[in-house]
C-alpha cells in the first residue's frame, strides 16, 4: 500500500490533470496506448479494411480550437456561434467537426442528454465514429466515470491512430531535425488524438502506473509539437513535470517547468495552467509557501483573462492549500466561492472534491453537524462511482480530521469503511494481475499448440510423399519412417517437458502470490487460506494487530527508500519476537497481523511485551542515521472470556483492530489487550462491537495496557 503522502499526491495529480485539459474537455487498462493498439483495438476499428478518414482541415481546425477554448468559460456564447456557423451553407463541408464541437460545448455547459444525442448522430457516420467515442468519453469523465471514460478513449484512439504517426516515429522525425506539421499526415487530427491520450493518462496516474503515464504524455507532447500547438505542448510539459516530481526526479521536473513557461509566454490561460503545475510540484516538495504563491498567481491570471471557470478551479485549489496550512476558515470561504459554478455545469467529479474539502474544514472548525451534512452529500454523489481509490483517500483524510478533532466515534467509522474499501481495491488489483498472467500463459500455450500442429502437418505431408515413392525406393521409405518415429518421440518429449514447466510455473506463481514482495512475510491471501481451515471449527488462539507509529512522518521526512528499510526491519524484528509456530502477516502498508494458535491466555501479554521491546528497544539503522521506531498493538485471546462464545475469525480480526485503535488513541507505543468481555450472548457481543468506546467506558470490556520502551 502506498503512503498517505503518495496517495494524496496521486489524487491531486488526477484532479490537476482533469482541470487543466487544454482541449475543451481534454483503478482498468494500464498499458501504454501504442501497446494497447496492437491487441485491444475495438471491433468497429478492427473491422475496417480501408480506414475512413475524419474530415480534417488544419486551417479550419485551428480557428475552431480557439472558439472551443473560449467556450470553456462561456459555453453558451460559443454554442450560439457554432450553431450560426452550422446554418451557413459555406460551412457545409465542415458539418461533422461542427457537430462534434457542439457536443463538446454541451458537455461543458452540463447539458449531458443533448450531448449524448449528438454522439449518437455522429456514430451514424463511419468517418465520425471515433469522434463520437471521444465525445462519449468526455461526457463520462465529467460524470466521474473514470474507467468507462478511459475505455472509450482507448477505442477512439484505436481509430484516430490509423491516420496519425506513433510516438516513436514522431520522436525519430524530430531527432532528424524535421518536425513541424510536415511530420503529420494530412488526415491526422492531432488534437483529437491528444484529447484521447489525455483521458488515458489520467487513469494511468490514478492506478499508480507512472512510467506508463509518462510514455502516454510523451506521445501527446510529440503530437502537439508536430502540430505546432504551443498551448497543448505547454500543458503536456507541465504534466511531465508533475510526473517527474511524483517519481522524485526533482531536477527533471524543474527543466520541464522552465520549458513549459517559455512556451506559455503571451498566452494567459496557458500560463495559468503552468502555474497550477508549479503549485503541484511545490506541494509535493512540501514547500507550502511556494505553492500558495503559485495558486494566488493563478487566481490573478484567471481574473485578468476574465475566465470565471478557471477562477473557480483556482479557488478550489486554494481551498485545498489552506486546509494543508490549517486555515479552515479561509479554505471554506474560497470553496464556497468555487462550488456554484461547478454545480451549474454539472461537473460531479470536481463538486465531490470541493465538498470533501468543505467537510474537512467544518470538522477543523468544530461545526460537526454541518460536516456530517457535507459527508452525506458526498455519499449521495458516490453512488455508482467506479473509482474507489479516490474514495479511500477521502475517507482516510476525513477520518484523520475527525480523530484530530477528538470525535473518535466518527473517526473509527471512517477508519473501518476506508479499511473495507481498501481491501476490496487490493482484491480487485490482485484479481486483475492474476487475470493478466493467466492470459499470458494461455497465449503461450496456444502458441505452442500451434507450433505442434504445424509440425504434425509437415510430418503428414512428408509421409504422403514417401508413400508415392514406396514402389521405387522401399529402403528409403523404411529409413524415412524410422526418422519420422524419432521425430514424433522427440515432439512428445518436448510437449511433456513444456507441460511440466507450465505446471511448475503455475505452482511458483501461486507461492509468490501468497508472499509480500518487500518483506517476504505472508500476505493477506495466505492468511485467508489459513483461515479457511479454521472456518471449519471454532476460532481458537490469539491475534495481535501491530501498526508502526508515525510512519507517515518517516516517509515525509526521509523518503520512501528509508520507509521501505523501516518496514523490512520491523518485519524482521517482529518475526524474531514471536514463536516459531506463529504466523506473521503483512496486513497492508505499515500494519502487520500475528496469529498465535494454541497460545494460553496468560501468555498473551508477555508476547505483546516481547513485540514492543523487540521492535522499539533499539533504533533502526538507515542512510539518514538511526531512527527510533515504535509500534502500537491491539490484541485479544479467543474465544473471549469469561463467556467463551465462539466467533468467526473475521470477527476476531475486528476485535483486535478495535483494540489497536484504542492503543493509538491513548498515545501509541503501547499494547491494548482485551482481557474480559461481559456479554452473555451473541447479541450482546454485537452491541459492544457497534460502540466499542462506550463499552470500554462502562467496563463491559476490560482492557489491560502494556507500555512500550520509553513510554
Amino acid at each position: 500500500m502506498p503512503s498517505h503522502r503518495v496517495q494524496r499526491a496521486a489524487r491531486a495529480a488526477v484532479l490537476l490533470a482533469s482541470w487543466l485539459s487544454l482541449s475543451p474537455l481534454a483503478a482498468q487498462d494500464t498499458r501504454p496506448p501504442e501497446a494497447a493498439m496492437s491487441g485491444a483495438a475495438p471491433a468497429a476499428s478492427a473491422a475496417r479494411l480501408t480506414p475512413t478518414a475524419w474530415p480534417y482541415e488544419r486551417s479550419f481546425d485551428d480557428s475552431l480550437e480557439l472558439l472551443l477554448r473560449q467556450g470553456f468559460d462561456r459555453p453558451e456564447q460559443a454554442l450560439q456561434r457554432v450553431r450560426a456557423m452550422q446554418k451557413d451553407r459555406a460551412m457545409a463541408r465542415h458539418s461533422l467537426p461542427l457537430l462534434l464541437a457542439e457536443g463538446r460545448l454541451l458537455v461543458l455547459a452540463g447539458e449531458f442528454t443533448p450531448a449524448q444525442a449528438l454522439a449518437d448522430r455522429l456514430a451514424q457516420h463511419p468517418e465520425a465514429r471515433d469522434a463520437a467515442l471521444l465525445l462519449q468519453a468526455e461526457w463520462a469523465d465529467r460524470q466521474g466515470q473514470g474507467i468507462r471514460a478511459t475505455a472509450l478513449a482507448r477505442q477512439a484512439l484505436a481509430g484516430l491512430s490509423l491516420h496519425c504517426p506513433s510516438s516513436a516515429s514522431l520522436q525519430s522525425v524530430q531527432a532528424s531535425g524535421a518536425g513541424g506539421r510536415s511530420a503529420l499526415p494530412a488526415a491526422c487530427d492531432f488534437r483529437l488524438s491528444w484529447s484521447a491520450l489525455r483521458l488515458i493518462e489520467r487513469n494511468q496516474i490514478r492506478s499508480g502506473t507512472l512510467p506508463l503515464a509518462e510514455a502516454t504524455v510523451q506521445w501527446a507532447l510529440a503530437l502537439a509539437q508536430a502540430g505546432g500547438d504551443r498551448h497543448l505542448a505547454a500543458n503536456s510539459m507541465g504534466t511531465l513535470a508533475m510526473l517527474a516530481q511524483m517519481q522524485d526526479q526533482a531536477e527533471q521536473a524543474k527543466r520541464w517547468l522552465v520549458q513549459a513557461r517559455q512556451l506559455a509566454q503571451g498566452d494567459a490561460l496557458a500560463l495559468f495552467k503552468v502555474k497550477n503545475y508549479e503549485a503541484f510540484v511545490a506541494s509535493h516538495r512540501q514547500d507550502h509557501a511556494a505553492k500558495l504563491r503559485a495558486l494566488e498567481e493563478c487566481v490573478e491570471l484567471a481574473r485578468q483573462a476574465d475566465a470565471p471557470r478557471w477562477l473557480a478551479q483556482a479557488q478550489s485549489n486554494l481551498a485545498d492549500a489552506y486546509l494543508q496550512l490549517k486555515q479552515p476558515a479561509r479554505a471554506l470561504e474560497v470553496a464556497r466561492q468555487a462550488l456554484p459554478l461547478f454545480e451549474q455545469r454539472g461537473d460531479i467529479r470536481i463538486q465531490r472534491t470541493i465538498r470533501h474539502n468543505m467537510a474537512v474544514a467544518y470538522v477543523q472548525l468544530g461545526d460537526y453537524e454541518q460536516a456530517k451534512r457535507e459527508v452525506a452529500r458526498i455519499e449521495a454523489m458516490s453512488q455508482g462511482l467506479v473509482d474507489q481509490g479516490l474514495r479511500v483517500q477521502e475517507l482516510r483524510e476525513l477520518g484523520e480530521a475527525w480523530t484530530e478533532a477528538g470525535q473518535f466515534k466518527e473517526g473509527l467509522a471512517a477508519y473501518h469503511l476506508e479499511r473495507r474499501l481498501s481491501a476490496e481495491l487490493v482484491e480487485m488489483n490482485r484479481a486483475s494481475a492474476l487475470q493478466q498472467l493467466q492470459l499470458k500463459y494461455d497465449s503461450e500455450r496456444k502458441q505452442r499448440d500451434l507450433e505442434l500442429l504445424q509440425r504434425d502437418q509437415a510430418l503428414v505431408d512428408h509421409q504422403l510423399a514417401n508413400r508415392q515413392r514406396v514402389q521405387q525406393v522401399g529402403v528409403a521409405v523404411a529409413l524415412l519412417l524410422g526418422l519420422s518415429l524419432i521425430l514424433v518421440a522427440a515432439m512428445v518429449q518436448r510437449v511433456r517437458a513444456a507441460h511440466k514447466r507450465l505446471r511448475a510455473n503455475e505452482q511458483l506463481l501461486k507461492a509468490q502470490s501468497e508472499r509480500d514482495p518487500l518483506t517476504d512475510l505472508a500476505n493477506r491471501r495466505h492468511f485467508l487460506a489459513v483461515m479457511q481451515e479454521h472456518a471449519r471449527r471454532e476460532f481458537h488462539g490469539a491475534l495481535l494487530m501491530v501498526d508502526i507509529d508515525h510512519f507517515k512522518h518517516v516517509n515525509d521526512q526521509h523518503g520512501h527508500g528509508v520507509g521501505d528499510v523501516v518496514i523490512c526491519e520491523v518485519a524482521r524484528r517482529l518475526s524474531l519476537a514471536v514463536r516459531a509456530e506463529d504466523l506473521v502477516v503483512r496486513w497492508g502498508g505499515e500494519e502487520f497481523l500475528v496469529f498465535a494458535p494454541g497460545i494460553a491466555p496468560e501468555d498473551l501479554l508477555p508476547l505483546a511485551q516481547r513485540v514492543l521491546q523487540g521492535i522499539g528497544g533499539e533504533p533502526v539503522a538507515s542512510s539518514e542515521g538511526p531512527l527510533r521506531i515504535t509500534v502500537s498493538i491491539g490484541c485479544a485471546h479467543f474465544p473471549l472470556q469469561p463467556s467463551g462464545l465462539p466467533q468467526h475469525w473475521e470477527q476476531a480480526v475486528n476485535w483486535a483492530d478495535m483494540a489497536l485503535y484504542t492503543a493509538k488513541s491513548r498515545g501509541r507505543n503501547r499494547a491494548a489487550a482485551i482481557v474480559t468481555v461481559k456479554a452473555g450472548d451473541r447479541q450482546a457481543l454485537q452491541q459492544i462491537e457497534a460502540d466499542f468506546d462506550a463499552a470500554c467506558s462502562s467496563e463491559r470490556v476490560q482492557l489491560q495496557q502494556v507500555l512500550g520502551p520509553g513510554a
